[in-house]
């Protein structure tokens, strides 16, 4: 059953269900392994791909994330393609040429598996915004494969910026060199800073496949603690329920 839209400072956000599915053996490892000292039981993660869209007072719209591609994408060795975010965006009533911007929060293949498909931009009218030390960090084959197909689409930032009126982008590093988030009032959309419930429990929890787990620890803190000074709500990447409010 699709999830309701919730609206914050005046900017409708829908929660898009890309795919749901267990981490494929390729890269599966038992709980406790995979967060040290939080998951103290080896039972199956079940992963839910949320992406969001976001769509302003006038009419604007922020696709947050892309999901994980069809069925030949990269994430196809361990994420259950072909992932469903086209239907999910047409559910919402917005065409992927109706994306006014594309907020990639990491180039991992969960994330940008469905922003170039068959080396052509998904949604072409859009800027697809990334970090300069994530386009920095890239391999050759994340860049051939996502990055440079998007041409005169790719905006580059340094740090925060904001794209919208209400809706902007902060550097939240430790996941990946260039992991960003959305803020929109006091809603944060956290991509891979929080990936599992453990984490919300215990923040200094680590996480196997960070690139830097220390640094990821202290953005994870320092972020969480700000929504929750504001009375504020996360919408995660990967959680079962896409809005959890921090209280």
């Amino acid at each position: 059953m699709p999830h309701e839209p919730m609206t914050v400072a005046g900017v409708e956000v829908f929660p898009l269900c890309d795919a749901v599915g267990p981490m494929g053996e390729s890269i599966r490892r038992p709980l406790p392994e995979m967060f040290p000292g939080g998951c103290h039981h080896d039972g199956e993660w079940v992963l839910h791909f949320h992406c969001y869209l976001l769509r302003d007072a006038a009419g604007r719209t922020v696709l947050v994330d892309t999901g994980i591609g069809p069925e030949d994408a990269p994430a196809a060795s361990w994420a259950p393609v072909p992932g469903r975010l086209a239907a999910e965006l047409a559910r919402v009533g917005t065409a992927p040429e109706e994306v006014d911007a594309v907020v990639i929060t990491h180039l991992h293949s969960d994330h940008a598996g469905g922003a170039v498909i068959g080396g052509a931009p998904v949604f072409p009218n859009a800027d697809h915004v990334l970090q300069r030390a994530e386009v920095g960090a890239a391999s050759e084959a994340v860049l051939d494969r996502v990055v440079r197909p998007l041409g005169d689409r790719l905006r580059v930032v340094d740090g925060d910026a904001d794209l919208f009126s209400g809706i902007r982008v902060l550097h939240a590093p430790g996941h990946t060199p260039g992991h960003q988030i959305v803020r929109v009032g006091d809603l944060a959309l956290t991509g891979d800073l929080v990936l599992h419930p453990a984490q919300l429990a215990e923040p200094k929890v680590p996480y196997l496949y960070d690139d830097d787990p220390e640094l990821a620890v202290r953005t994870r803190v320092e972020v969480l603690d700000r929504v929750r000074a504001e009375g504020g709500t996360i919408a995660t990447a990967h959680f079962a329920e896409p809005f959890t409010p921090l209280t």
